[in-house]
């Protein structure tokens, strides 16, 4: 049993807590751009239905937006993520689905492989292969593979984006015009039904484009936190993405009409 004074002082903590707890929330959207729900309970210590209402909240205030299963400050269709930012996010998920995706490499195969957090952990589980070409831009994908003897590994060339360690431009692109692979494998900063694969950047897109060119199929290696976002510049439509690979908090709803656009869905579990 409490008193009056004792019962309007929790009455009174509670806002404060929460105002804290936005804070944090916004503090660690700022930090890293884009931040799942599920990220964000664990940093706050609280369960996702809370950080939901917060998110919800701090979206009607204009200080960040609201996507499926995650949150981004405005003008999020424009902002590219450091690779720093990138590998702080998800990397339980990303392990996960750089397992998963490599069952989706053989023997003998020619392959291109893009720039991304995603595709360097990927490109770590090659090293069993034998006998595999690999073209990229991606300077974390080829010192991923630097140890490798039994992997071909060829760079494009192009200018350096040092934020993400990838080579992007006209040269970048040319080099990536004359070839003929097997699959693509790449990643990105969003992807929707409606539109497939996108990224803030249009170099990054340019050269992403011309690896998809290259390919036969294509393979999307996308954990939750990119499901159901939008940014700005298109890279692969959806007709285009023969496979996508995923971790098993991406939303069902978004997966099925994936799915029903002819997609084929590995869902990785964590």
């Amino acid at each position: 049993m409490t008193d009056g004074k004792t019962h309007d002082a929790a009455e009174s903590a509670r806002p404060l807590f929460a105002a804290e707890r936005r804070q944090r929330i916004l503090d660690l959207v700022r930090a890293n751009g884009a931040v799942s729900l599920r990220d964000l309970a664990r940093a706050v210590g609280s369960s996702e239905v809370t950080v939901r209402r917060d998110v919800r909240i701090l979206e009607g205030e204009g200080l960040l937006d609201r996507h499926h299963g995650g949150a981004t400050l405005p003008g999020e269709l424009s902002r590219e993520p450091t690779y720093l930012q990138k590998a702080q996010l998800s990397g339980t998920e990303k392990t996960a689905i750089a397992d998963l995706a490599a069952s989706l490499v053989e023997d003998g195969d020619a392959i291109a492989v893009g720039a991304g957090t995603t595709t360097q952990a990927f490109a770590r589980r090659l090293a069993r292969h034998t006998e595999l070409a690999v073209v990229t831009n991606s300077l974390l994908v080829a010192q991923a593979l630097a140890d490798c003897p039994r992997i071909e590994v060829v760079l494009t060339g192009g200018t350096l984006r040092g934020s993400i360690h990838a080579l992007v431009g006209s040269s970048a692109e040319h080099a990536l015009a004359g070839l003929r692979v097997r699959r693509a494998f790449v990643s990105g900063n969003g992807l929707t039904a409606e539109r497939g694969l996108s990224t803030p950047n249009l170099q990054v897109a340019g050269v992403d484009r011309a690896i998809a060119r290259a390919a036969e199929e294509v393979v999307v290696l996308a954990d939750h936190t990119k499901i159901g976002v939008d940014t700005m510049v298109q890279t692969v439509p959806t007709e285009e993405i023969a496979h996508l690979v995923t971790d098993d908090e991406a939303p069902t709803e978004i997966l099925d009409d994936l799915a029903s656009r002819g997609v084929r869905l590995h869902v990785a579990r964590g």
